[in-house]
């Protein structure tokens, strides 16, 4: 019988808790990668991506402080690709401390992801994706001038630039990926939503765009024929009019009722609504499938359908 299947989208909690410093961070992917192999003890095969916010925004911090005509600071592309290689590596060890705390023998792999987008996404047109460091009116308007990127004022705050945030259309290395966990491999890959690069004659080209961490664990989930996607987050369910007296808790919900509570408005565009809308376009491929948003501390919980928003096609059963 084959093992159960699980794309497992870490939120930025689980790796960075308020201090930056690299100890700290793999500090808190300890804790993360023990709950992570409860999975792996019950002979499930768990896919770990990841997102990098905090982590690609100081990189681009340090390249612009470093930036020089002999030492030019690297594209956001490329700061992508340092991230997910500086997070994976320190995913790796975590993931093989836990294991071998366990008494679990597996080999932990991590997959410098490139996702295709398509370069005729609107998203292109409208870049809504505040990156880096907050600069004055006056700085923002000289860099757009010297460099063509665009600038928005953000709360009052600064101004920061911004980048399109395009959907995931294809996952370049979804095959070695799914050939990796196929063969038992624990396998960390999509980090911060994968590198956006779009299809040319010649090859790839890398762009300068943001994807959604939880849009690209989809697209993978969807590739490699997972059974579940669990979407972690900082609260343990999703709930309809959030923080209101009137407050609710969604458990089993389908796809047509998230739907319903969208068109309400109900969830946050930068929050819980790109979550929402990862959760409903897993479940609707397959009514075996199931999308659970929930947190760390509940995720193995919520698989065996005791914890967690479950969000299904028909209000299928939960996985056994």
């Amino acid at each position: 019988m084959k093992n159960k299947k699980v794309v497992i989208a870490l939120g930025g909690n689980a790796i960075q808790s308020g201090d930056a410093t690299a100890a700290a961070q793999q500090q808190a992917l300890e804790k993360t990668a023990r709950q992570l192999v409860d999975f792996i003890a019950q002979g499930i095969d768990i896919i770990i991506s990841h997102g990098n916010g905090p982590q690609v925004g100081n990189i681009l911090l340090q390249q612009a402080a470093a930036d020089s005509v002999k030492n030019p600071a690297m594209p956001l592309d490329t700061c992508g690709a340092m991230s997910q290689g500086m997070i994976g590596y320190w995913m790796q060890n975590a993931m093989e401390k836990a294991l071998k705390e366990r008494g679990i023998q597996k080999d932990v792999a991590t997959v410098v992801t490139r996702v295709v987008v398509d370069q005729k996404d609107q998203a292109f047109s409208n870049p809504t994706k505040p990156i880096g460091p907050f600069y004055s009116e006056e700085e923002a308007k000289r860099i757009a001038e010297e460099t063509g990127a665009s600038f928005k004022e953000d709360a009052g705050r600064g101004w920061r630039r911004v980048v399109p945030s395009p959907k995931p259309v294809s996952i370049k290395e979804h095959a070695v990926i799914n050939s990796l966990v196929e063969q038992g491999h624990i396998v960390i890959s999509v980090g911060g939503g994968g590198i956006p690069v779009i299809e040319t004659e010649a090859g790839v080209t890398g762009v300068e765009a943001v994807i959604d961490k939880d849009f690209a664990s989809e697209k993978l989930a969807e590739l490699v024929g997972a059974d579940a996607l669990i979407i972690l987050t900082a609260v343990d369910n999703v709930y309809i009019d959030f923080n209101k007296p009137t407050q609710k808790k969604l458990e089993d919900v389908t796809i047509d009722e998230l739907n319903a509570y969208i068109e309400a408005g109900h969830f946050a565009a930068g929050s819980m609504l790109p979550k929402v809308e990862a959760a409903i376009q897993f479940a609707k491929t397959n009514p075996e499938r199931k999308t659970i948003i929930t947190s760390l501390d509940q995720a193995f919980n919520a698989l065996n359908g005791t914890a967690g928003t479950v969000v299904s096609m028909h209000g299928a059963p939960v996985i056994a």
